[in-house]
C-alpha cells in the first residue's frame, strides 16, 4: 500500500491538524481530470497506454467505438489497481518531463488525483512545470498548484513560496489563490507565508498578504492576532485597511483582542479603517470600562462620523445624572447640528426641564377602580353625609361661664 500523506508544518516538520470542513478524501473528486473518453479505459489498459507501448486502442461506449491514446492513458492513472501504482507513477513523471507540450499538460491535469495515492517527485515536477518555456504549460501548471496546495501543504510550500514572490502578475495571483485556499485548509500554513509576506518591502505583496488576513482571523490563536496588529501598524494605508476587516470577525470571536485593537486605532485618519474600527466598536461589550471609555474619548474626536458612533452609544453605557453630566460637558464644544441636537436630549432631565406630560410620566398610575369598590365608596359618602346631618341638628354646646 501507498505510504499515507501526512501535512506537516513547513516550519516545524510536525504534523498539522486539518481544520477545513471537508476531510482530504471528500476532495477527490474536485481533483481528478474532467470528464471524458479517459474513463472508458480498463485498468489493464492504462499504464501501457500512459507510456506509449500501446498505441492507441479502442473502446466500446455508448456513443459508439471511440479511438483513445496516450493523452487518454495519462488522465486515467489515478484509476490503476494498487499493484500497478509504481509502474503509473513512473509513466506520470516521465509525462511530466515530456518533449510535447500535450503531454506535460495531461500530466498536470492528471497529477492532483494521483498524488493522493504517491507524492514522490511529483511536486518538485510541478516546480518545474511552472518554469516551463510553453505558456500554456504554465497555465495548467498554475492551474494544478492551485488544487495540489490546500491538500498537500507541506509538499507545495517551497514551491508557493517562490510562485508568490514572482514578478509576472498571472504566477503570483495563481499563488495567493492557492495560498488562500490553504490557509482556508491549514491556519498555520497561512500564518507562515502571511507572516513572511508582511515583512517584504514591496507593497503589493503586504498588501495582498494582508487581504488574507479574513480568512484566518476567526480560526487563529495569539500568532494570528500578532499578524493583524503589525499590519495595522504598516506604513501603507491599505495594508492597514485589510487589517481592520477582521476588526468585526474578533469583536464576536476574541472580543477582548478586539477592543485591544480597536482603542490602538481609534484615532486613524483613513475613513475606511474608521468605519471598520465604528462597526467593530458597537459590537463590543457596552458594560466594559475599556470600552466605556473609549466610546467617551471617541465622542470628542476631530471626525463626526465616530463622534456620531460614539453619541449615539452614551445612552446605553451612562444613565441618570452621569449621563446628562457627559452629555452636557460634550455640547459645549460640539459644532454639528444634528450631534447638538442629540446632545441637548440626552443633557434634559424630563422630571425637571420637561413639559406637564412629560413630568406626569414618571408619575405612578393610578390604581384601577373595580364596581364592588365604586359601591363601597358610595355607601361610605352616604354614611358621611347622614353623619354630617345629626351633627348640624344638634343645639350648639355654649361655653361655661368662668
Amino acid at each position: 500500500m501507498a505510504r499515507k500523506y501526512v501535512a506537516r508544518n513547513p516550519r516545524t516538520g510536525k504534523s498539522i491538524r486539518h481544520s477545513g470542513a471537508k476531510s482530504r478524501r471528500g476532495g477527490v473528486s474536485a481533483l481528478t481530470p474532467e470528464p471524458g473518453p479517459w474513463q472508458n479505459v480498463e485498468y489493464s489498459d492504462i499504464v501501457p497506454l500512459a507510456n506509449g507501448e500501446s498505441g492507441k486502442i479502442q473502446v466500446s461506449t455508448d456513443l459508439g467505438f471511440l479511438t483513445l491514446g496516450r493523452i487518454d492513458g495519462i488522465k486515467a492513472l489515478h484509476k490503476v489497481l494498487e499493484k500497478d501504482a509504481s509502474a503509473a507513477y513512473e509513466a506520470l513523471v516521465d509525462a511530466l518531463e515530456d518533449n510535447y507540450p500535450d503531454v506535460r499538460i495531461a500530466a498536470l491535469k492528471s497529477l492532483p488525483s494521483f498524488a493522493l495515492r504517491r507524492q514522490g517527485i511529483l511536486f518538485q515536477c510541478l516546480s518545474d512545470r511552472l518554469l516551463d518555456d510553453e505558456e500554456a504549460v504554465r497555465s495548467e501548471a498554475r492551474r494544478c498548484l492551485i488544487r495540489v496546495s490546500p491538500m498537500f501543504p507541506s509538499g507545495c510550500e517551497v514551491t508557493l513560496r517562490r510562485e508568490l514572490r514572482d514578478s509576472r502578475k498571472e504566477h503570483r495571483d495563481g499563488a495567493f489563490e492557492a495560498l488562500r485556499l490553504s490557509a482556508r485548509e491549514w491556519t498555520e500554513v497561512g500564518c507562515l507565508h502571511i507572516d513572511e509576506l508582511i515583512r517584504e518591502e514591496e507593497v503589493d505583496l503586504r498588501i495582498r498578504a494582508s487581504a488574507l488576513l479574513r480568512t484566518i482571523a476567526r480560526k487563529g490563536g495569539a500568532e494570528v492576532w500578532d499578524l493583524i496588529s503589525w499590519s495595522m501598524q504598516d506604513e501603507e494605508v491599505r495594508v492597514r485597511r485589510n487589517a481592520s476587516r477582521t476588526l468585526t470577525i474578533l469583536a464576536d470571536s476574541e472580543p477582548r483582542i478586539a477592543a485591544i485593537l480597536v482603542e490602538s486605532s481609534i484615532e486613524e485618519r483613513d475613513s475606511g479603517i474608521r468605519n471598520h474600527v465604528i462597526k467593530a466598536l458597537k459590537k463590543l461589550d457596552m458594560q466594559s470600562p475599556k470600552v466605556v471609555q473609549m466610546i467617551i474619548r471617541g465622542a470628542r474626536d476631530k471626525d463626526v462620523s465616530m463622534r456620531g458612533a460614539c453619541i449615539g452609544q452614551l445612552a446605553v453605557i451612562l444613565s441618570g445624572q452621569e449621563l446628562r453630566e457627559t452629555a452636557d460637558e460634550l455640547l459645549r464644544k460640539e459644532v454639528d447640528p444634528e450631534l447638538k441636537r442629540k446632545l441637548s436630549a440626552l443633557a434634559r432631565d424630563p422630571d425637571l426641564d420637561g413639559t406637564e406630560e412629560e413630568k406626569n410620566r414618571s408619575l405612578a398610575p393610578l390604581d384601577k377602580v373595580h364596581s364592588e369598590d365604586i359601591s363601597d365608596i358610595k355607601d361610605m359618602q352616604t354614611s358621611f353625609r347622614e353623619d354630617d346631618k345629626r351633627q348640624s341638628g344638634r343645639p350648639a354646646t355654649r361655653k361655661a361661664d368662668d
